[in-house]
């Protein structure tokens, strides 16, 4: 069995869609795999109320409480790590978790570590993607789903959607309808990405 552990800090809008997917296209029965866990770094993402609504267990490491990036880290992969033995493997999944993961991390769940960011990578990988596509001028924006790697939003890349920059946009309006897209590719790509470690 894939268990698929969720990482969220906000609203979580990804997860949910990924949740929806799992039960809309039955991922247990047709993949064997299940999401086994929501977990947030933030105490009060409201993305947490929607995983414990579908029957979905949280969890809550507030990295506030910890002295360095590597000491969060390393109680957040004691936290994954029931998940990832006996048998069976984790898939962790970073929809909109706003921490950078140390390359230890990474490397632990190398292959196994998804990522989605909303730009069309290799262009404007960081922060305030929309704003920086619309001051250059570009004419069409979106989003890529790729597997973590030890440098920022870069990694091989599995699902892309593109969205044109329309005449007006403000990173608002450009932000709401490449998130749309967003729904529509992740769970498409941790389909793809179920599929591979199947065959392993």
């Amino acid at each position: 069995m894939i268990h698929i552990v969720i990482l969220i800090s906000g609203s979580g809008s990804n997860m949910a869609a990924i949740v929806r997917a799992a039960q809309q296209e039955q991922w247990e029965a047709r993949y064997h795999a299940r999401i086994a866990l929501v977990l947030s770094n933030r105490p009060d993402a409201k993305g947490l109320d929607f995983a414990r609504e579908h029957g979905i267990p949280t969890d809550v490491i507030d990295h506030r409480a910890f002295p360095s990036r590597e000491a969060f880290d390393a109680v957040l992969a004691q936290r994954i790590a029931p998940f990832d033995a006996d048998g069976h493997r984790a898939l962790v999944v970073l929809a909109g978790f706003m921490r950078i993961l140390s390359a230890w991390f990474v490397d632990r769940f190398a292959q196994r570590l998804l990522n989605i960011h909303p730009s069309l990578l290799p262009a404007f990988p960081g922060l305030h993607t929309h704003q920086r596509a619309i001051e250059a001028g570009c004419k069409f924006a979106g989003a890529t789903v790729h597997l973590v790697t030890a440098e920022l939003d870069h990694g091989p890349i599995l699902e892309q959607a593109v969205v044109p920059i329309l005449s007006g946009d403000t990173a608002e309006t450009l932000a709401a309808r490449v998130l749309s897209q967003e729904h529509l590719i992740y769970p498409r790509a941790i389909v793809r990405l179920l599929q591979s470690l199947g065959n392993l």
